[in-house]
C-alpha cells in the first residue's frame, strides 16, 4: 500500500494545484465546456508576423516557468511552418490543437491557409510543439479569424471572399464553406455551440449561422455601422457586438437573434473582453482614448455601464495620454489590465534616437476601478534583453502601425494589435505583446516571485521579456508579435 501512496505524491508535476475558471463545463455550476485536461494548465500561446513572403510564427509560454517552451520552426524553411501573415490563432476546448489563419495572398505569391499543431505538454523536459499541418484555402480567401467552442469543429471568417467556412478536425477537411456579408472580420460560437455569429465590416451586418451545417438566421434590429467584434457569454443566450463606426456596443438575443440593446462606446471602438468570472465587458476604444467597462448580470440582460476610463493627456491612468488598445482581467476578480501605448516624434527615452513607441501596462482594482499605482501608473514593460536596463521604448516599426484606427479599417493586410494582452487561467501572470519590440513582456500579479531571490518583488512587477523567433531570412531580427491566446 504504501507504494502506490508515494507513486501518487510524486505526480504533482502534472496534477499540480491549478483554478479552474467558472467558464469551464463539468464544474458544478459551470455547464458549458468540457474539463481541460490537466497535463496542459499553466500555457500562453503567440503569433508572429514575419518579414513578407516568409512565414509567421507561433510560441507557447509556460506560466509556471516564464519560459518559452514551443516554437513553429520559422527559423527552418525545410520544415513545416505557419502559413505567411498569420492573423488569429485559437485553441480546441480540450487544449489538444492550437490553430492559426494565415492570410498569404495579401502578398504576390502567397498562400491563404488554416494551420494547426499540438501543444507542448508540461512536462520536465521540453517536447516542444507538435509538427505543423496546414489545410489550404481557396485563393483569395484571406482568413482573418478562427473560433470554435468545439473539439471537431473550426470555423473561419474568410475576409477576401465575404464566407464563413467550417473545417472538420478530425480529418482535417475544409467541409462547408458560405457567403456571409461583406468583409467579415470576427466569429463568436457560443459555448454550447448552438450558434455561431460573424460580425461583416463592410455590410454593416451580423450574420447568425447553425453550426451544423451554416444555414442561416435571421438577425433583427441590428443597425449598427461597421461591426468589428464580437464576443459570446458564458451561458450562451446573448453575444456582444461593438461597432466601430457609430460606437455602439450592440446585445443579441440568441434564442432569437433578436438586438435587446445598444449602448454609446464612442466612434473607434473596436474590441471587446469577456470577463466569466465577474460577467463584464471591457471595450477599448483607442480613437477616443477610453475604456469602458460595463456589467451584464442586469436583471433586463442589458449591460450596465460601471465605469468609463480616460487615457487621454490629464487623466489618472495616464498623464500624458495613451492609446488603449489592448484589456484583461484576473480570473480571481481583483484586477484588470489596459495595454496602451504612446508615440513621440523625439524620444524622450535615451536609448532610441529619433522617433520611438512607448508601450504601457496599466493596473486597475476591479471592484474600486482606481489605478492601483497612483505614483507610476503605466507600468513600463522593456528593460530586458534585447534591450538595455532601463530602457522604456522602441523604434516604431511601420508594419506594426495599425492602419485599423477609425476611419480606416481593418484589413489582413495591416497590424490588427500593435499591443495584445492576455492573463493565465491561475490568475498569476499577465502578458503583453509587442508588435514593434518583437517580445511578450511577462508582468508576475503576486509576490510570490520564484524568478527572483527571496521572492521580494511586489505584485504586477515587469519580470521578463520573451524574444520570439528570428525571423525566417535572418539570425537576429525578431518577428512580431501580434496576438496572444489563454490557455487552461
Amino acid at each position: 500500500m504504501a507504494l502506490p501512496i508515494l507513486v501518487w505524491m510524486a505526480c504533482g508535476q502534472v496534477y499540480r494545484p491549478v483554478v479552474i475558471p467558472c467558464s469551464a463545463g463539468g464544474v458544478p455550476g459551470c455547464p458549458v465546456e468540457a474539463n481541460p485536461t490537466p497535463s496542459n494548465f499553466h500555457a500562453v500561446f503567440g503569433i508572429s508576423t514575419n518579414a513578407p513572403n516568409y512565414p509567421g510564427g507561433a510560441m507557447q509560454i509556460d506560466v509556471s516557468g516564464d519560459s518559452v517552451i514551443g516554437e513553429t520552426p520559422s527559423y527552418d524553411p525545410s520544415k513545416p511552418n505557419l502559413g505567411d501573415n498569420p492573423t488569429s490563432v485559437a485553441l480546441s476546448p480540450n487544449n489538444s490543437r492550437v490553430f492559426v489563419s494565415s492570410a498569404g495572398s495579401v502578398a504576390s505569391g502567397g498562400v491563404d491557409a488554416v494551420s494547426s499543431f499540438t501543444p507542448a505538454f508540461q512536462s520536465t523536459i521540453g517536447t516542444g510543439l507538435g509538427a505543423v499541418n496546414t489545410i489550404a484555402l481557396p485563393a483569395g480567401s484571406q482568413p482573418v479569424f478562427v473560433n470554435t467552442t468545439q473539439n471537431t469543429a473550426l470555423y473561419v471568417a474568410n475576409f477576401g471572399t465575404n464566407s464563413v467556412s467550417s473545417i472538420n478536425t478530425s480529418s482535417n477537411v475544409l467541409s462547408n464553406t458560405v457567403p456571409v456579408g461583406t468583409s467579415p472580420v470576427s466569429l463568436a460560437e457560443t459555448p454550447d455551440a448552438f450558434k455561431l455569429y460573424v460580425a461583416n465590416q463592410g455590410s454593416n451586418s451580423v450574420t447568425s449561422l447553425n453550426p451544423t451545417d451554416l444555414s442561416q438566421n435571421i438577425v433583427t434590429g441590428f443597425t449598427g455601422v461597421t461591426p468589428v467584434w464580437v464576443v459570446a457569454r458564458k451561458d450562451s443566450q446573448k453575444v456582444y457586438v461593438v461597432t466601430e463606426g457609430d460606437g455602439q456596443l450592440v446585445t443579441i438575443d440568441v434564442a432569437t437573434d433578436t438586438v435587446t440593446s445598444t449602448l454609446p462606446v464612442g466612434v473607434g471602438a473596436n474590441y471587446i473582453f469577456f470577463d466569466p468570472n465577474l460577467n463584464r465587458l471591457y471595450v477599448t476604444n483607442p480613437v477616443t482614448g477610453v475604456v469602458y467597462v460595463f456589467s451584464d448580470t442586469s436583471a433586463t440582460d442589458t449591460p450596465t455601464l460601471l465605469a468609463a476610463i480616460s487615457f487621454t493627456a490629464g487623466s489618472t491612468a495616464c498623464p500624458s495620454g495613451c492609446t488603449p488598445v489592448g484589456v484583461t482581467a484576473l480570473l480571481d476578480g481583483s484586477r484588470f489590465y489596459v495595454a496602451s501605448y504612446q508615440t513621440a516624434t523625439t524620444c524622450p527615452d535615451t536609448n532610441v534616437a529619433g522617433s520611438c513607441v512607448i508601450p504601457g501596462l496599466t493596473v486597475f482594482d476591479a471592484n474600486s476601478f482606481a489605478v492601483k499605482y497612483p505614483t507610476a501608473p503605466t507600468l513600463s514593460l522593456l528593460g530586458f534583453a534585447p534591450y538595455a536596463v532601463g530602457q522604456y521604448a522602441v523604434a516604431p516599426v511601420a508594419s506594426c502601425a495599425s492602419a485599423a484606427l477609425y476611419p480606416a479599417l481593418y484589413s489582413p493586410a495591416v497590424t490588427r494589435f500593435r499591443m495584445f494582452t492576455v492573463a493565465a487561467a491561475d490568475s498569476s501572470r499577465v502578458y503583453v505583446s509587442m508588435c514593434d519590440a518583437g517580445v511578450v513582456a511577462v508582468i508576475n500579479t503576486t509576490n510570490a516571485n520564484t524568478n527572483n531571490s527571496g521572492n521580494t518583488l511586489p505584485p504586477d512587477t515587469v519580470v521578463t521579456d520573451l524574444v520570439t523567433a528570428p525571423e525566417a531570412n535572418s539570425t537576429t531580427a525578431l518577428q512580431s508579435p501580434i496576438f496572444l491566446l489563454m490557455g487552461q
